[in-house]
């Protein structure tokens, strides 16, 4: 069985294109998590992240807009499908909103995943956006 996780998060003084080049820029993206990343910015093309915990390809692409990727786990069963992750960002003031859904994740994952996203990407982006 799979479940969907959806997250909302609001960056203060962020702007869409920066939250947007923070996920689909290799280097941004490592010096954000701490953990090396390799992303391509064009749909079709594979990513990786986390030292290759992270895999998946770009689907589809509208930048400073939306995100849309296959995404599995390393420790993910054969048998599982590929989940689909989706990041969109909403410009609201001075602050982005940031919204998303990851689908078809396996039920047992859901609760890791849930926190994992909070732990290692929006705590960690919001530290990083900080220091810059």
């Amino acid at each position: 069985m799979v479940k969907t996780i959806t997250q909302k998060v609001i960056f203060k003084n962020t702007k869409p294109a920066k939250l947007y080049d923070l996920y689909m820029d290799s280097d941004k993206h490592t010096a954000a998590t701490g953990s090396p990343a390799n992303i391509h910015r064009k749909p079709g093309q594979s990513f990786m992240a986390y030292d290759n915990y992270i895999t998946g390809k770009n689907l589809q692409l509208i930048p400073d807009r939306l995100i849309v990727q296959t995404w599995r786990a390393s420790d993910w069963e054969n048998s599982d499908i590929d989940s689909t992750f989706i990041l969109s960002f909403q410009k609201k003031g001075k602050d982005t909103i940031l919204y998303m859904t990851h689908a078809n994740v396996p039920k047992r994952q859901v609760d890791d995943l849930k926190q994992g996203w909070v732990d290692f990407y929006w705590k960690p982006w919001k530290n990083y956006l900080n220091r810059i």
